[in-house]
């Protein structure tokens, strides 16, 4: 099975199953573009025409179900900021936040917001019930904007500023420690410190799992680090959130252009020094994007220190960049039908790591899929 998820498309153009698995292979590789995003948006229709041959899948909608923590209309409505006084938020994101509070009713301690940006859940929190809330937020500019918009608004809601991975939070007026899409190690730690602190109640729904000065993942729970054998390394945990649900056509458009592009260079920088090798190239200034494609090869063969032939045929690059891609959407199709298994994997092992610590925990969704893909939500209270 890792051999049909570790391997990045991007950097083997053959992954190993291709030859394990031909068939499979032949199929996606004539798949419409049509077909491709259609199993790409449903991978559990996916997994379930790929069972014939590969018949583990059978057990794939059961292993990735969870519970749904959906709160009814009624309350996501009261729960959810109205537009008039969302300053400064955007819809999805009021929706989210909005979806996020009524999950957790009912609130009856005061809440701590753990990398709160400018308090918008803090907000909706106290609206919903919460006595009042503190937020912590380590951009000075947003904790002044989000103080002016609670007193502006009348909420009782106070935002500090905290480097919640290297200060002391003060969790000494709150009860209730909460976060929502606070990335990998900031939501790790959150929950670290409310279990160090011996707070009543923690809920979070965590994103972006890879970012962590770790080189490779560290199980919280001592289930997970005493019995699993699974070996993540941070790219790999990337795979987790690598999704476009919710992202415009415009700016799916523009992440296509980008990746053709850097597999053109690809292709090229493999002919030009000779060896069959991936080379990473950092990320590119935005204004590259306006210059074309041959601009973005003399960029990156500088930060590589290459040089690149004058006679180059930069269009035979460009469309071969472009053939790459169609190939790697659709090997990249089999990896994706991991990236919830994975997820999930991660969230148990925090739920793990809570009841070992003595809490009561929930786990399930918390909004649909079309609102946000990272909409897992843990929802703990000590026993």
């Amino acid at each position: 099975w890792e051999s049909l998820w570790r391997p990045s498309p991007f950097a083997e153009p053959l992954p190993g199953w291709t030859r394990r698995f031909p068939g499979l292979s032949h199929w996606v590789g004539i798949l419409c573009d049509e077909d491709l995003d259609d199993y790409d948006r449903h991978p559990d229709k996916l997994a379930e025409r790929l069972a014939d041959s590969l018949p583990e899948l059978e057990r794939y909608a059961s292993l990735v179900s969870l519970p749904t923590m959906i709160a009814p209309d009624d309350s996501l409505a009261r729960c959810t900021l109205p537009e008039t006084i969302a300053t400064d938020m955007p819809g999805r994101k009021r929706l989210q936040a909005g979806a996020f509070t009524a999950s957790l009713l009912p609130l009856r301690e005061p809440v701590l917001d753990w990398c709160c940006g400018k308090g918008h859940l803090s907000r909706a929190l106290v609206r919903a019930g919460a006595p009042r809330a503190s937020g912590l937020e380590w951009n000075g500019a947003l904790v002044a904007d989000g103080n002016r918009l609670a007193q502006r608004y009348g909420d009782p809601v106070r935002i500090e500023t905290c480097d919640v991975m290297s200060d002391s939070a003060d969790w000494n007026q709150a009860g209730h420690g909460v976060a929502l899409h606070a990335c990998g190690d900031l939501h790790r730690r959150l929950l670290t410190e409310a279990v160090a602190q011996d707070i009543d109640r923690v809920s979070f729904s965590p994103c972006c799992y890879h970012l962590t000065t770790s080189e490779e993942y560290q199980p919280l729970s001592a289930r997970a680090r005493n019995s699993s054998r699974l070996r993540l390394l941070k790219e790999e945990m990337r795979l987790a959130v690598r999704e476009t649900v919710t992202a415009p056509q415009r700016v799916r458009k523009q992440g296509n252009r980008a990746s053709q592009w850097r597999l053109g260079f690809d292709g090229l920088q493999r002919a030009v020094t000779g060896s069959d090798r991936y080379l990473p190239v950092p990320s590119h200034p935005t204004r590259l994007m306006k210059e074309g494609f041959e601009a973005f090869c003399h960029w990156a063969a500088e930060q590589k220190g290459l040089i690149i032939p004058p006679d180059t045929d930069f269009n035979h690059w460009l469309t071969h960049g472009a053939r790459r891609l169609a190939q790697l959407r659709r090997h990249e199709l089999v990896r994706h039908l991991f990236r919830r298994p994975l997820e999930v994997w991660f969230v148990l092992d925090y739920a793990l790591f809570l009841e070992e610590a003595g809490y009561r925990v929930r786990l399930g969704t918390f909004c649909h899929r079309s609102l946000t893909p990272r909409n897992l939500l843990l929802d703990a209270q000590r026993a």
